[in-house]
């Protein structure tokens, strides 16, 4: 297995492969991650930005940097999202790359912490993050709140 974290920005060509792959992983629609994958690719802000975990042309996994997670907390950002590694291939530490990986980004992108909403219990702390509470989200659920410091 040859694992490469792609940035999409830097590799337009797959597009519409991220959009469905994050689609059918997060059950939100193609076109609301096309549009913003679309956007990684021309902006000249710093977010968003997608990548994939890519075994050549198979897709493994999954994340992107964004300004805010459906979280009413707006004063929290940027925000780590969509993880993703397929289910057979968990266990061997992918997912803590795609972690490590997006931590690195975002510090190059000149943010000094990272945050993400969760309902898993115990799995982000492995890695140093560190609860910081239970946060609204737009839709009115509660999800689990976890920062980590990107020069860490």
């Amino acid at each position: 297995m040859s694992l490469d974290i792609i940035n999409i920005r830097h590799s337009p060509h797959l597009i519409n492969p991220a959009a469905n792959y994050f689609s059918s992983k997060w059950n939100v629609a193609k076109q609301v991650y096309h549009d913003s994958i679309s956007d990684s690719i021309t902006t000249q802000n710093p977010l968003p930005r997608w990548f994939l975990m890519m075994d050549g042309e198979e897709i493994l996994g999954s994340f992107g940097l964004i300004e805010n997670d459906f979280m009413k907390r707006t004063d929290l950002s940027p925000w780590i999202c969509a993880i993703y590694i397929e289910e057979h291939l968990r266990g061997n530490n992918l997912g803590s790359a795609l972690l490590e990986h997006g931590r690195k980004e975002a510090a190059a992108l000149g943010f000094t912490n990272l945050y993400l909403c969760t309902d898993h219990v115990g799995y982000y702390e492995k890695y140093g993050w560190q609860y910081i509470g239970n946060e609204e989200s737009t839709f009115g659920d509660m999800a689990m709140v976890y920062t980590t410091k990107t020069n860490s």
